[in-house]
């Protein structure tokens, strides 16, 4: 059966093929699809003839809300009975029992379930909690017809599921079973908990399932973070306060709850003092459990009793919490799994840091292998790979260790002439020459005149906000005679998509926003919404304490620490960022880079240009200017 509803763009069709291939063969596709590719129904179609066919499920994994919208909606192209629904992850804010309680909102997806539990336990023959009792009289099979004509997102699905009395969390996982394509965030499968939940709701085990990766560039980082452990000085005082109201309780002779945070406390200390350099440090394996057992006086085997305890402590004050309708949350219980796990933790790929976070210090086990939490790719049926900044793919497949892989690389189909992509050597971004005087007023003249030949909407990325704030201070802002609009660091996704859509919708206005930000991946700007990005500087990550121990880590893994570390990634940033002007065939666009050292990149194809504004005149035929 052809599942595409469109007329097919060139390289479509191939695509399509070589996905149903791939699935067909039980093997694993690897894929750059370029702009216009349509790289979300193309996988949706490749996959759904076999998954079909054999009774299997699609598993699309998508990074952000906008991403399951838009697999809602190409499912909903493609028509031909598909049921498409979109899972989120459980917070306060999604149940209506919870939502308006402040003291919730900072819950984790655990804590939350974990109190939701409390709410659905039947007292004296009832459930306190409304909305999950009235799923016993609900019509499943009625839901499923419905999510079938009306094809809703997940924020309209739970409007539904509230006027209709019932829990959009509960209803879900009682829909899910009866899914073809279910959109889901990483969490749902790289998780292990998660995933054996999920793979419960849905009916089938994950051998059955067809996985779709979106972005997939961003996968080797997530695995690393999802592995990564820490805790710090912040955690450390609650975890105190929380003994003291609860009667400080003894986890040795003479040693108290207390007694260890204070001991904890000074060991970070220490750790600031004599390895800290800038923002973090490299402490030696053993460094934590070594000082605990010097500074209490105990052996290792007392520090794992210890922690025993503590555990149960946290229990204990997690249950009681729970009971109260609080927030199951326990610190004493958080240390203990934090101190346990960077104990037992895997030396080989794992290096042990000291971090220092504005106020906040913390101990932190970052995790240097992906690869790690990359099981669910080996055993569901088939992974599809996919993003159009994914090159190149021997080192996505070999971080992530996958097996039985395809590749295929497809170019953008819209006109190469549409971009221009130009380069400076006037000045250096590189980070012991970026503030020297001449430099810096050479490049603020630079940004000025750029911006200033032409009329049009303009995204600039910034290497950090730092340096954003710096320009801004020494009156960037006050030279354009542009409205300027700010991707603000933590902005809320409420406050950025309006940010966002009142830049789009501008004309000529500027946008200052972060190369690797949220507005450089994820954000279509349609049509003249961003016809000029400006990216001042290479985002070469920065020579931390981390960044040497990977560099280090893939030497010995790979025979190249630079080209996966450092190369790779920042090649990655800089084509996202300038991947967000060409969205259509009639769109065109200049991307500026404001860095002599781009001339080194060889995956970045940029005309060196000694007079820029000119270039931008006769690109746009601002005959005017």
């Amino acid at each position: 059966m052809d599942y595409f509803p469109y007329e097919y763009r060139p390289g479509q069709k191939e695509l399509i093929s070589f996905i149903d291939r791939t699935v067909r063969d039980r093997r694993c596709a690897v894929i750059e699809a370029g702009t216009g590719t349509g790289k979300t129904i193309t996988s949706l179609c490749g996959t759904l003839g076999y998954a079909k066919d054999h009774d299997m499920k699609v598993i699309y994994l998508t990074r952000t809300k906008s991403q399951q919208k838009q697999v809602i909606r190409e499912s909903t192209a493609i028509g031909k009975g598909i049921l498409c629904v979109a899972v989120q992850g459980r917070s306060a804010a999604s149940c209506p029992m919870m939502r308006d309680d402040p003291d919730l909102a900072s819950g984790n997806a655990e804590e939350i379930s974990k109190l939701c539990s409390v709410y659905k336990r039947k007292r004296d023959g009832a459930c306190h909690c409304n909305f999950y009792s009235n799923l016993e009289a609900t019509d499943v099979d009625q839901w499923v017809n419905l999510i079938r004509m009306e094809h809703p997102d997940p924020e309209d699905f739970s409007r539904m599921c509230e006027d209709a009395g019932v829990c959009p969390y509960e209803l879900m996982k009682l829909i899910l079973p009866y899914a073809d394509v279910i959109a889901v965030p990483y969490p749902f499968v790289f998780m292990p908990m998660v995933l054996d939940r999920f793979v419960d709701w849905m009916g089938v085990p994950l051998s059955r399932t067809i996985l779709i990766v979106d972005e997939a560039h961003n996968l080797p980082d997530y695995l690393r973070d999802v592995q990564t452990f820490e805790y710090g000085e912040r955690a450390m005082d609650l975890a105190a306060k929380e003994a003291k109201e609860h009667g400080d309780f003894v986890l040795q002779e003479g040693i108290t709850v207390t007694d260890l945070v204070a001991v904890m406390k000074e060991i970070l200390a220490a750790a600031q003092r004599e390895y800290l350099i800038d923002e973090d440090g490299m402490l030696p394996p053993y460094y934590l459990e070594d000082e605990l057992m010097s500074r209490l006086g105990v052996s290792s085997i007392t520090i794992s009793r210890m922690c025993k305890a503590m555990e149960e402590i946290g229990d204990g004050i997690m249950e009681k919490k729970k009971e109260r309708h609080k927030l199951p949350r326990s610190y004493i219980h958080s240390m203990s799994r934090f101190i346990r796990a960077w104990i037992d933790g895997d030396e080989d790929n794992y290096v042990r840091l000291v971090i220092k976070e504005g106020d906040n210090a913390l101990f932190q086990a970052y995790c240097m292998d992906p690869s790690g939490a990359s099981e669910p790719l080996i055993d569901c049926f088939s992974s599809i790979h996919m993003s159009g900044t994914l090159q190149p793919l021997d080192a996505y497949v070999s971080e992530l260790d996958l097996d039985r892989v395809d590749t295929l690389c497809l170019d953008g189909i819209f006109p190469k002439e549409n971009l221009l992509t130009l380069y400076t050597d006037k000045v250096s971004m590189k980070y012991e020459e970026r503030e020297i005087e001449q430099n810096y007023n050479d490049l603020m003249e630079l940004v000025v005149d750029t911006i200033n030949a032409v009329r049009v909407n303009t995204a600039v990325f910034f290497p950090s906000y730092s340096f954003m704030d710096k320009m801004i201070d020494d009156g960037l802002v006050r030279r354009l005679n542009r409205d300027v609009s700010y991707e603000q660091r933590g902005m809320s996704q409420p406050d950025l998509m309006s940010m966002f859509n009142s830049f789009k919708n501008s004309e000529g206005g500027v946008l200052f926003c972060v190369t690797g930000g949220r507005i450089s991946e994820g954000l279509d700007f349609p049509d003249k919404a961003l016809e000029m990005a400006i990216i001042i500087g290479i985002p070469y990550p920065k020579p931390t304490a981390k960044l040497r121990a990977m560099r280090r880590y893939y030497d010995i893994r790979f025979g190249d620490g630079i080209r996966y570390t450092s190369t790779i990634p920042t090649v990655r940033k800089m084509r996202q960022s300038i991947g967000r002007l060409i969205r259509s065939e009639t769109d065109r666009g200049v991307a500026v880079i404001m860095d002599r050292r781009v001339a080194g990149l060889k995956d970045i194809q940029a005309e060196l240009c000694h007079d820029i504004p000119s270039k931008e005149r006769e690109f746009f035929h601002y005959s005017k200017y």
